[in-house]
């Protein structure tokens, strides 16, 4: 799975070391949970929302020809 969990403490802080992070990278916050991934160099990353809230992320790839 692409997308990893962000650690958040008790009292609702990230707790995120971004020299660990890829260089290029996003950050989803939804409904108390974060995660990331990484942004590959030639895709198309679309967020997609219902009512409000993050329902899924679809990654579209492809290569240079």
């Amino acid at each position: 799975m692409r997308l990893q969990d962000v650690k958040i403490s008790e009292t609702g802080i990230l707790e995120l070391d971004i020299m660990e992070l890829p260089e290029r990278c996003f950050l989803v916050i939804d409904q108390g949970k974060a995660r990331y991934a990484e942004l590959h160099p030639h895709a198309e990353t679309k967020i997609i929302t219902n009512k409000g809230k993050v329902a899924r992320v679809r990654f579209e790839e492809g290569e240079d020809f």
